[in-house]
């Protein structure tokens, strides 16, 4: 793990025809989920390596302001988690030599969340078919469950997981794709505690069935928002199977992700070529959207999350980098990663496939209280 040395700028990969809001980007009276009241959240600085001297490795043009600390990169194709402050400076990576025990892998994470205390991380190895917990501090993998390499449906087996989340009681929730269902997991166990969905039943119709669900996300409420890629539906759901709402978004193609970003207002993005990132409420209504084309177009973005600042932060998978989008101007303002060109040195990446940010403002942390 060493630290970055010679900086270097991109050309200036924001740049290109954007599109226009079709609403403003905040409305009133809609405050955006924050982190726990009177806590300032977990602090794991002693566990990241000593910022460099050097400005980093971003794309031309970027304000390492927007973004209120590091976030955590699930770099997929590199086989690697890493830590990224807003200067563009690798902080923290896994796995290092030496981190894996003999017989352990880690290959193709698709997604990674803080736990809620802020001391591990959760990993989804989607196309492995596994979940692993990993320790902050020493890089020891604590627990898995999901046999790598075999997919499946019975104890300790997973098919396409993605987005799997750690609670504050520790339980372990996860949408499963190709078994249709959201599942939950007692951490140390392996087997399923709870499934809402039934295998081999990939329809919409929650909380009996669901058709592919990509994701489940805690809201505010303690429910989670439920983002099915068959016929692009966005549910709320409580794991006591009660079901609060659903939509259908059909200017999505492949929704994934969906996430809170305040009261009534959402955030999902388009997994598709072009791509696009937008926000809705729960009756459908698209209250902004990036949708840009031609050479700026996105390219099968995978999850956007909200900054407190009003930003948008997402991953862009196929073009090899992970932005911040201003959506009073919807512009970039900040982007790590080369346009197109996937790489393993300091300030490339391939295939990033899901993104959190540090404790405070990581997802987990925010919504400590579901």
């Amino acid at each position: 793990m060493g630290v970055l040395a010679a900086a270097y700028l991109l050309t200036a990969c924001s740049a290109g025809p954007q599109t226009t809001p079709d609403t403003p980007a905040t409305s009133a009276g809609s405050a955006p989920v924050s982190p726990p009241t009177g806590s300032s959240g977990p602090r794991l600085a002693p566990y990241l390596l000593p910022a460099a001297s050097s400005p980093g490795h971003l794309s031309a043009g970027s304000d390492p302001s927007t973004l209120p600390g590091p976030i955590l990169i699930a770099d997929k194709l590199n086989d690697r988690l890493l830590i990224v402050d807003p200067q563009g400076r690798t902080r923290w990576q896994f796995p290092q030599p030496g981190d894996l025990a003999t017989g352990q892998t880690f290959k193709i994470p698709d997604d990674a969340f803080f736990t809620s205390d802020g001391s591990q991380i959760i990993a989804t190895e989607e196309d492995d078919y596994v979940i692993r917990v990993i320790d902050v501090a020493t890089h020891q993998i604590r627990y898995e469950y999901g046999t790598p390499g075999v997919p499946g449906f019975g104890p300790n087996q997973l098919d396409n997981p993605d987005d799997a989340m750690m609670l504050p009681n520790r339980d372990i929730v996860s949408a499963d794709i190709k078994n249709c269902r959201i599942i939950v997991i007692t951490q140390g166990e392996h087997r399923v505690s709870r499934q809402l969905g039934q295998v081999g039943r990939c329809r919409h119709d929650p909380p009996r069935t669901f058709g592919s669900p990509n994701g489940a996300f805690p809201l505010a409420n303690g429910r989670f928002l439920v983002t099915e890629i068959n016929g692009s539906w966005v549910s709320e759901v409580g794991l006591d199977g009660q079901v609060a709402w659903s939509v259908h978004l059909p200017s999505v193609a492949y929704p994934s992700d969906s996430n809170e970003v305040a009261a009534n207002r959402y955030l999902t993005v388009d997994y598709s070529r072009p791509g696009q990132i937008l926000e809705f409420d729960r009756s459908g209504r698209i209250l902004w959207r990036y949708a840009p084309t031609g050479g700026a177009a996105l390219n099968k973005p995978s999850l956007a999350l909200p900054l407190p600042n009003g930003d948008i932060l997402a991953n862009d998978d196929a073009n090899h980098r992970v932005i911040v989008v201003d959506p009073r101007t919807n512009t970039i303002v900040w982007q790590y990663g080369h346009t197109g060109l996937p790489g393993t040195a300091d300030g490339y990446l391939n295939n990033p496939d899901g993104v959190d940010l540090y404790p405070p403002n990581s997802l987990l942390v925010m919504h400590a209280a579901s």
